[in-house]
């Protein structure tokens, strides 16, 4: 058999049970969400960086299976791992923000639509939360004004959860 024949079969072989699992974890997320009444936006968020883990994986995979020698292979993937693992411990890193957004999206019990109060050392920033993107969490001030916090900030801070969305619903 021809290399390529070779190599578009190992492709096959890889990319398959990879778009497997990806099927499996998005239905695990869809399920958690519905079991938690998680928002439409948490949940779009939540596939975006899935997407992202599993773009960066293929890519370093397919990587391997045409062409790149396993050396150079073996130096990227240990540089980009050292990289994300200096970023993730980063306290302001772009990489936090995103992981943090994900345990917000998971652990905690802020949803779109609460009246929020975080307490800062100096002041205490309140309002309606309007957004949990991967990066920030979006806060309309009670006179209207729009606040953005960084999600890694928002796992740091106490926040109160003055009144929750479900119970503005039910009145």
């Amino acid at each position: 058999m021809e290399t390529h024949y070779i190599q578009i079969i190992k492709t096959l072989v890889t990319l398959i049970p990879l778009l497997i699992a990806r099927l499996l974890i998005v239905k695990a997320i869809k399920r958690i969400a519905m079991k938690f009444n998680f928002g439409l936006e948490r949940i779009r968020v939540t596939y975006r960086i899935i997407n992202l883990l599993f773009l960066m994986i293929i890519g370093i995979m397919l990587a391997g299976i045409w062409g790149v020698q396993r050396d150079e292979l073996l130096f990227f993937v240990t540089s980009t791992v050292t990289v994300l693992g200096i970023a993730f411990f980063a306290q302001w890193s772009i990489l936090s923000n995103i992981t943090s957004g994900l345990v917000l999206f998971f652990n905690h019990p802020l949803k779109i639509g609460d009246q929020i109060q975080i307490f800062e050392k100096d002041f205490k920033v309140e309002g309606k939360l309007k957004d949990i993107s991967i990066f920030f969490l979006h806060i309309e001030t009670l006179d209207g004004n729009r606040i953005t916090v960084p999600n890694s900030i928002a796992l740091q801070k106490t926040i109160l959860v003055v009144s929750n969305n479900q119970e503005l619903d039910e009145e």
